[in-house]
């Protein structure tokens, strides 16, 4: 059974997708939880509270769902792909998920004023003000830190720094989808499982030769010791 917190958070995000936070009142929220006011008081201290719980129960919604989409079956590619589906789907979802993701604010949407983590609370009690969320740079390496940490234990092991890079080419990819919907129909996998085999960790095979630096791109050839593309076996002189 939800708890009261989890009843008042839920009220008030119904609230925001009919009016801006500027129009939603405690009273309405409380009474759509179906708590007194004192009880939204006591878990929140007040309005500002309420949204800052708000946001960050968004970033704690966001990052259960990558950590769930990284525990999907299959390899690297399927699920980086998974992942990137998921965090296209909370953006379309959740207002403040896009907004989070992205950092576009709409007039619409809370925006409490920051709060040191540690600082000193005011709701009354043990429990603590959630602090400011972060911003989208920060939300982005949180879900790269996951995504690198889910995918290190596959065999055989990946090279830390480009799997680095890959998950967050990956996840660069969603945040376009986010901002630019793809067409009706269109999903969004396909194209990240593609993009992901071409990315620094996807095991060598399918990745172009690289180019020496300050070189064309075409008509170049690739330095000594790079891998062929998939189905062109490199050529080798004899000494």
């Amino acid at each position: 059974m939800p708890t009261a917190r989890e009843e008042l958070l839920d009220a008030a995000l119904s609230a925001l997708a009919t009016r801006p936070w500027t129009s939603v009142r405690m009273v309405d929220v409380a009474y759509a939880a179906g708590v007194s006011r004192q009880t939204l008081h006591n878990e929140f201290g007040g309005k500002d509270g309420l949204a800052r719980a708000l946001v960050r129960n968004a970033v704690d919604g966001y990052l259960v769902g990558v950590e769930r989409a990284l525990g999907s079956a299959g390899g690297t590619e399927d699920r980086l792909a998974a992942t990137a589906a998921w965090t296209v789907r909370a953006a379309r979802a959740n207002v403040l998920v896009r907004a989070l993701l992205t950092g576009c604010w709409s007039e619409r949407l809370p925006r409490p004023a920051p709060t040191a983590a540690l600082g000193a609370s005011p709701v009354p009690g043990p429990r603590h003000a959630d602090p400011w969320p972060p911003g989208p740079a920060e939300l982005l390496r949180r879900a790269g830190e996951r995504a690198v940490a889910a995918l290190d234990t596959e065999r055989p092991p990946h090279d830390p720094e480009a799997l680095a890079v890959t998950c967050e080419i990956a996840l660069r990819l969603a945040l376009s989808y986010a901002l630019v919907p793809a067409a009706e129909g269109e999903e969004t996998a396909p194209l990240v499982r593609r993009v992901v085999a071409w990315a620094p960790d996807a095991g060598g095979p399918g990745a172009p030769p690289p180019v020496e630096a300050g070189r064309a791109v075409s008509g170049t050839s690739p330095r000594a010791g790079a891998r062929s593309p998939r189905g062109s076996p490199g050529r080798s002189r004899s000494a």
